[in-house]
């Protein structure tokens, strides 16, 4: 388990993040821009578009060897990732499963 400056450790944060997803999902909040990628006209696709834009922009951070924007964008990817993740019914502890299965 990481631990990042605040103390919370990773698993931590994940779980939040991804409840607080999950919730803007049943609740559909009109001012939530989560909600709006759950209600979007374009459907899934939207939350999908989303993620391979913010991919994008990782990937020129990481070329332009800016470490601020590598770091910006990286969360960008994790937060749209857990929404296509919540989209799909996949939980967070399925994906930690999957990562573990592939360390051994």
């Amino acid at each position: 388990m990481t631990e990042d400056t605040a103390g919370e450790s990773t698993d931590e944060l994940l779980d939040e993040l991804f409840t607080v997803i999950e919730d803007r999902k049943a609740t559909l909040p009109e001012d939530s821009y989560t909600a709006s990628l759950f209600t979007h006209e374009k459907g899934e696709n939207a939350a999908l578009e989303k993620l391979g834009e913010e991919m994008t922009e990782f990937l020129l951070a990481a070329k332009d060897d800016d470490e601020a924007e590598i770091a910006h964008e990286a969360a960008d990817i994790v937060y749209h990732l857990l929404v296509v993740l919540s989209m799909n019914e996949v939980s967070v502890s399925e994906l930690r499963e999957e990562l573990a299965n592939r360390r051994g």
